[in-house]
């Protein structure tokens, strides 16, 4: 059976992708730590990141990298929070999140974003934000 996450990649459920590529795929989480807060997930259906084909967590993290340089950018925080839990949903994922305290990182609490408004403009500005900085060729279209 296909994870949630399969499902958002297949299309099959919706989301708002910032960066395609044919190996891995970032999208903004339905409930965000900060505005711009994006999940990297591979394509292919991986539970643990201690698991993982090193070269597939290398590209994974490379994305990640690069989405943390858009998020900084996009929303002027002084760095970019990278967390792997892997308790959510059983398909590897790495947040990237606007950074401005640690406690930025605490995903306990999170509230499922209500404005789908404020969703949408994170993504058109994580995406322009992509581009300036050369990755046109990842950056998901709108």
């Amino acid at each position: 059976m296909p994870t949630l996450f399969t499902r958002i990649i297949d299309r099959e459920l919706p989301g708002r992708f910032v960066w395609e590529d044919p190996v891995a795929v970032a999208f903004l989480t339905i409930a965000p730590l900060n505005p711009g807060h994006t999940l990297v997930v591979p394509r292919a259906e991986v539970d643990d990141w201690t698991t993982a084909d090193p070269d597939l967590l290398a590209h994974c993290t490379r994305v990640a990298q690069c989405i943390g340089q858009g998020v900084r950018r996009a929303f002027g925080s002084p760095r970019a929070g990278f967390l792997i839990a892997g308790l959510e949903v059983p398909h590897l994922h790495i947040h990237v999140s606007p950074l401005w305290r640690l406690q930025d990182l605490d995903v306990t609490d999170v509230e499922v974003e209500q404005d789908q408004g404020a969703l949408e403009d994170a993504a058109r500005r994580l995406r322009a934000a992509l581009t300036e900085l050369g990755f046109a060729e990842a950056v998901a279209p709108d």
